[in-house]
């Protein structure tokens, strides 16, 4: 049944408090959390679990380099570039139709992957995963918007969403070390066929509908589209910077015509009565320092844990489940953070919480600068530990900062800004870090005498193929050409690190852009601005329900019940001026 909403009021304090969704007892609520961050998990998760199992694709399909890169990249590639083209979508026909709609999207493309008998098959499959992490990825946070009202429990579930993303990412390498270790390398993609099958009945019969505000006007479809081409040239051209390719004349045109589409459609939006995205929200400081944050930390997050995971296999020695193993606290302190994350919110504010956050990260990084040639299990936990308490912590007050400052009715617009300043950030922190870290690396490695031309530029290229180079030249040269690659590649380390560093200390600097205002322990419902106006299904009751909250009871049960009750007034706005 159709909601409607009435003026604004006058003041933050006099709000009236929006009902809660139809059904959304603190039961159901947190039920449909975990389906939400279900399928959040699977959609991280695929975005690396591949990595670990490229050796035996390559084994197996016998890929061209040109086929391997896209094999890797089309999945985060599509996903980033759909991700503001479906979060509209989810607005006007409906957030719960677009979800399930990529359950079953995803699903099935990880049958055809996991079957895939050919590098093609492969790259399709895996650009239909993309597809469907494009539809799911804004679809959990908006209805998670909508389904939370009260910003005590959505900051909360909102530490809950984040973290489970954050260890999605972190722990793909470690699933994929343990099923390569007994089956094929189609096995990483079969995980997601059972999850899916069970949250698309499970999410049809919890999950609410939710849309936008009725009379927005019409989608915006050569919008999307051009938002879509834009962001694949961009993000495309990017990833080939990071792969060393700056300067070539496929770069340079990717680049310049994903720039030209962008601007095309900041033009359109800027220009159209009912636009596909709001761009005045990026002039209030909660929306747009919140968005340029998630683009910063998930840099030092993708980047970092790049550098990590090579520096343990290549300078350790590790194998891939012990290089997932050993990362495996950066994932057990990023939970810890997200869990935490609503009491040191309440506690400190989005202000003190980010900037603080964005400096314990800053403080791993400058801790991690003491790693060497040799393994040093406390340095690297600890290091581990604080990255990912940092990183989580800045993660999930920059999510909460932004989604907290943007209208119910316009949850998938935020959520898909969001999503794609992840998706980017992921990408330009393996452009930049890696970028930083070749500067130092590649010109060390190849001063090596006794080398050819061919073998000079080979070994600029990774350190695996300098050490596979220098174990067939062997002699005085291989050994001689083995050592420096490992020196020059610590010292590539420390320069990415350095580099690193430098950028938390700006997202610091930036952060204190956000509002300073702890929030409110008795913050209630918020008011008429944030409520959607177009509520069509409820949430479904009864005892099927309890079987699926588990370990959330608790949490459901301090935070409020099933009948609305009344509440103090709202903590001020994470958009108001401090």
């Amino acid at each position: 049944m159709a909601q409607t909403s009435g003026a604004n009021p006058p003041g933050i304090g006099d709000r009236a408090p929006a009902a809660p969704p139809p059904g959304a007892g603190p039961a159901n609520r947190w039920a449909v959390l975990v389906v939400l961050c279900a399928s959040l998990f699977l959609v991280a998760l695929d975005a690396t679990v591949l990595h670990v199992a490229i050796p035996a694709v390559s084994a197996d399909l016998r890929p061209g380099p040109i086929e391997l890169l896209w094999i890797v990249d089309v999945y985060p590639l599509i996903c980033a570039s759909l991700l503001i083209l479906f979060g509209t979508l989810g607005d006007r026909i409906g957030r719960r139709r677009v979800l399930l709609m990529g359950y079953a999207c995803f699903g099935v493309a990880s049958a055809l992957a996991a079957c895939a008998t050919s590098a093609p098959v492969l790259i399709g499959a895996r650009a239909l995963l993309g597809v469907g992490g494009a539809m799911i990825m804004p679809a959990t946070l908006s209805i998670l918007r909508h389904v939370f009202p009260d910003r005590r429990e959505r900051a909360m579930a909102i530490g809950i969403w984040s973290a489970v993303a954050a260890v999605g990412a972190a722990v793909g390498p470690l699933v994929a070390g343990i099923l390569l270790e007994h089956f094929w390398w189609g096995s990483v993609f079969l995980l997601n066929i059972p999850l899916m099958a069970i949250c698309l009945p499970v999410g049809a019969r919890l999950l609410p509908e939710s849309r936008g505000r009725v009379g927005t006007g019409p989608w915006d479809v050569p919008g999307a589209l051009i938002a879509a081409a834009g962001l694949f040239c961009v993000i495309l051209a990017v990833k080939r910077v990071g792969g060393g390719h700056l300067w070539t004349p496929w770069t340079l045109l990717v680049g310049v015509a994903g720039a030209a589409l962008l601007v095309t459609f900041v033009r359109r939006q800027r220009s159209r009565a009912h636009p596909l995205i709001d761009l005045s929200a990026f002039s209030r400081p909660a929306f747009g320092t919140s968005v340029g944050c998630i683009v910063l930390t998930v840099l030092a997050l993708v980047g970092l844990a790049l550098i990590a995971a090579q520096y343990l296999q290549l300078v350790l020695g590790l194998t891939p489940l012990q290089t997932g193993l050993r990362l495996l606290p950066l994932s057990l302190a990023a939970i810890a953070a997200g869990l935490m994350g609503a009491w040191m919110l309440r506690l400190m504010g989005p202000r003190l919480m980010i900037s603080g956050g964005f400096l314990l990260t800053a403080l791993a990084v400058l801790l991690l600068l003491q790693i060497g040639h040799h393994d040093n299990p406390p340095l690297l936990i600890t290091g581990f530990v604080l990255l990912g308490f940092g990183l989580e912590t800045t993660l999930f007050g920059s999510y909460e900062s932004m989604i907290n400052d943007a209208p119910a009715d316009q949850a998938g617009e935020a959520a898909s800004l969001g999503e794609t300043a992840y998706q980017f950030g992921a990408g330009l922190g393996i452009a930049l870090l890696g970028s930083v870290m070749n500067a130092v690396y590649a010109p060390a490695v190849r001063a090596v005498g006794g080398l050819d031309d061919e073998e000079r530029v080979a070994v600029g290229h990774s350190l695996a193929e300098a050490r596979a180079i220098a174990d067939a030249i062997g002699g005085e040269t291989g050994a001689e050409l083995h050592t420096a690659a490992v020196n020059a590649f610590v010292a590539g380390t420390h320069a990415a690190l350095a580099a690193s560093a430098l950028l938390l200390l700006i997202g610091a600097l930036a952060a204190l852009r956000l509002p300073r205002e702890p929030m409110s322990p008795a913050a209630g419902t918020e008011g008429v601005r944030g409520a959607d106006t177009d509520v069509t299904t409820a949430i479904p009751g009864g005892a099927a329900v309890d079987l699926a909250v588990g370990d959330y009871r608790h949490v459901a049960s301090s935070g409020g019940t099933a009948a609305p009750q009344p509440t103090a007034p709202e903590a001020p706005h994470a958009g108001s001026t401090p």
